[in-house]
């Protein structure tokens, strides 16, 4: 069993995801750390913050470091020096990007090659073979994800691309896995119908999790949830749900009660590079003078290694300097903040209160 369900309210839960390296805890949120690096933290940074999950992008870094890198020293957790449990995308968030995608047909992607120059086709068979060869611990499908408002034709072209090459990843991943999970993809845009289809089609194929992809991508929240609502009627109660490009602290509680488990996105870490940290009393802007004289830290009760060290008057200096530190230090307090929060979820659901701090904390954001 790689995942079962240990504790519920409503329709939120925690679960119990088993991997090659060890059984986590969910809900948890996973930072990017798309070049086997993130932007101002690494490995053993997130062993200090108690960090469970991470993902990486196997596109990425098949380019560079390369798979023989990762052949020779035995997979990612060691080259990077992450003894938890790690995830690879498969690449297919590239297509949003101009940069990147160059075209897809029925057979798979072909995309730029940003490091070396030239062009890489990616099927769905080649994107489990390199996923397979980083050796992270949960693969993800090669998936066809289309634009933001993107019309019903497109949307219905994706599910059909999407769907085949899950059923192709899937086959060549069950002949060459040795104890790696796999997560299948749902699509469907913001139709109703599609998204009802999508979730449907996916959900016949016997994935170890299923996500939920597309979205995040600036329509409205409320457009989101109801996404969200009509995708989860349709996906297995007992597979663990993974939400992809969520890291807004209220969206991820709001995904909580609708039976979401996992998340990731680059949203955390970004803020903190702009100066805006997160706190259970609301977001701090770092940048603002009212802070230059101010010594205590940016939240009273945060065990976070920023917290317990620096005041919000030695913050605001770095960032008005423009010192590289600065970024590092606010950094680790965001992570910090979004693994206690789901911990903090993760007791509410527990002791049947989830409702109760989800409402609290939405209110002290404001």
């Amino acid at each position: 069993m790689t995942f079962e369900i240990i504790a519920e309210d409503g329709k939120a839960r925690v679960g119990l995801l088993t991997t090659q390296h060890g059984s986590f805890e969910t809900p948890f949120f996973m930072p990017c750390a798309t070049k086997a690096v993130g932007k101002y933290f690494d490995g053993k940074d997130l062993e200090m913050l108690g960090t469970q999950s991470i993902i990486a992008n196997s596109f990425v870094l098949s380019l560079s470091p390369g798979l023989q890198v990762f052949e020779k020293c035995r997979g990612i957790h060691q080259f990077m020096k992450f003894k938890k449990n790690i995830f690879t995308d498969s690449g297919g968030f590239q297509m949003y990007s101009d940069s990147f995608l160059l075209m897809t047909n029925q057979d798979g992607v072909k995309f730029k090659d940003p490091i070396h120059g030239g062009e890489v086709f990616c099927t769905p068979e080649r994107s489990m073979e390199i996923q397979l060869m980083i050796n992270a611990d949960v693969h993800m499908c090669l998936d066809d994800m289309p634009r933001l408002g993107a019309g019903h034709s497109r949307c219905l072209e994706s599910i059909k691309k999407t769907t085949a090459w899950a059923e192709r990843c899937k086959t060549f991943h069950d002949k060459k896995n040795d104890g790696h999970l796999l997560f299948g993809i749902s699509q469907g845009g913001l139709h109703d119908d599609l998204r009802k289809l999508a979730a449907q089609k996916i959900s016949q194929i016997d994935f170890d999790g299923l996500a939920l992809g597309g979205l995040a991508l600036g329509e409205k929240p409320e457009d989101m949830y109801h996404a969200i609502d009509i995708a989860m009627k349709e996906l297995p109660k007992e597979k663990p749900k993974y939400l992809m490009g969520i890291g807004v602290p209220e969206q991820i509680l709001e995904s909580i009660i609708k039976g979401i488990d996992i998340w990731d996105s680059r949203f955390p870490t970004m803020n903190a590079r702009h100066g805006s940290l997160f706190t259970m009393k609301g977001t701090l802007d770092i940048k603002n003078k009212r802070y230059e004289h101010d010594f205590a830290p940016l939240e009273e009760d945060c065990t976070c290694y920023t917290c317990k060290h620096f005041t919000r008057a030695y913050l605001h200096h770095l960032f008005r300097m423009k010192e590289p530190h600065s970024n590092r230090l606010n950094t680790l307090h965001n992570l910090h903040f979004m693994n206690a929060l789901l911990e903090q979820a993760k007791s509410a659901i527990k002791e049947k209160r989830f409702e109760k701090f989800k409402k609290e904390f939405m209110q002290d954001q404001k």
